[in-house]
């Protein structure tokens, strides 16, 4: 890990730290990426950090406009990984992504459970899964990048009783991912999403990933 020394979540020009970079070339790319990002974006809140690192995760400034925060969820993702809350994701490839380091959470997918929910009721694995996990997921985080209907079920719990520490939905695509993401933003929870149909994988890596960095910070 190549890294300067600072405050946990400060925002400091000068200094830059990414847990995930191994070589010394993989940082230099990192950091100058940071550095544009910083220009391009702003650098005044954790939130903005956010922003830097999900603009860089999908090649486009314009996303750092979409992202919404709701109740100070960079806080309450600090907390959470404080508390070793366990993360659920809805696909591997979002598992797979986060960052196993600076943190000793674990990481489960929502697709390793549920298999006889979906089959009986005919629903998506992804939201079957959480339905499955529901009991689990108070005070957790949960990831979700790519399935809406995992999203839709999630913010259904709350109504019960049972809400996340931290949720980050961003799930992408035409059929009722930006729908989704506004049902989550009505919802008395901390949470990252985006406007419209934008998202996927690597905005709900990267936004949970900048907390984690925060963190190890």
């Amino acid at each position: 890990m190549f890294e300067a020394s600072l405050p946990r979540g400060a925002i400091i020009e000068s200094t830059y730290t990414d847990i995930g970079a191994d070589t010394p070339e993989g940082f230099a790319i990192s950091s100058k990426s940071r550095t544009l990002a910083r220009d391009a974006v702003g650098n005044k809140t954790p939130e903005d950090r956010l922003r830097q690192r999900c603009s860089i995760a999908v090649g486009d400034w314009a996303m750092a406009d979409l992202l919404r925060f709701q109740n100070n969820p960079v806080d309450a993702g600090l907390k959470a990984l404080e508390n070793s809350a366990p993360i659920f994701t809805d696909i591997r490839m979002v598992s797979t992504g986060i960052q196993k380091k600076g943190h000793n959470c674990s990481v489960e997918c929502a697709l390793d459970y549920g298999a006889d929910i979906a089959k009986r009721e005919g629903i998506t694995r992804s939201s079957a899964g959480f339905t499955a996990l529901k009991e689990r997921l108070s005070g957790s985080i949960v990831v979700i990048g790519n399935a809406p209907s995992a999203l839709f079920a999630v913010c259904s719990f709350i109504d019960e009783g049972i809400v996340p520490a931290l949720i980050i939905g961003t799930p992408v695509g035409f059929v009722n991912a930006a729908e989704s993401k506004e049902y989550l933003r009505t919802k008395p929870v901390s949470a990252v999403s985006n406007v419209g149909t934008r998202g996927g994988t690597p905005v709900a890596v990267a936004s949970l990933n900048e907390i984690i960095t925060m963190y190890a910070e």
